[in-house]
């Protein structure tokens, strides 16, 4: 994983994040935690997806697992090269493991998770030593994926 300070966003990204962040919003009028995700290759959305833990009563139905299945079905292979994955938060330690093993050149997502993050704050995957590196870009429309979550919590409370 080689981090970076998001100075290679582009327009692209910020329409691709709007468009997991739609899925965020979805997931959440169903009554699930607002996280969406979109795999994207050569700027095209292969998958797109949102949380679905409580819907199929499956613990591993999170946006960006479920995007991952989708691309993965669409190309007929689950080794995701040269593809994007954009997550309205930092992916959890599952989800983590699963956009490695998937190849993903590049993870894109929103605020970090601190009580679950499996990229950057309860786990670094740079720290590893795993044999697939991917590119990081963290922060991007971070105020809009933890407005979704706060007011998601906060009308359960």
């Amino acid at each position: 994983m080689t981090p970076n300070d998001g100075s290679e966003l582009t327009d692209l990204d910020l329409t691709l994040m709007r468009a997991a962040l739609a899925e965020a919003e979805a997931a959440a009028e169903n009554g699930e935690v607002p996280v969406g995700a979109v795999v994207a290759r050569d700027g095209q959305i292969l998958a797109a997806a949102r949380n679905r833990v409580l819907e199929t009563g499956d613990p591993t139905a999170h946006a960006e697992i479920l995007a991952l299945r989708a691309a993965a079905d669409r190309i007929g292979n689950y080794r995701l090269t040269g593809c994007d994955l954009y997550a309205t938060v930092e992916p959890c330690l599952m989800c983590a493991g699963a956009i490695v093993h998937a190849r993903v050149r590049r993870l894109v997502y929103g605020p970090p998770e601190p009580k679950f993050g499996g990229v950057e704050s309860k786990l670094a995957l740079d720290e590893l030593g795993l044999p697939h590196r991917l590119t990081v870009v963290s922060g991007v429309l971070a105020d809009e994926g933890r407005e979704l979550l706060q007011t998601f919590f906060r009308e359960r409370r």
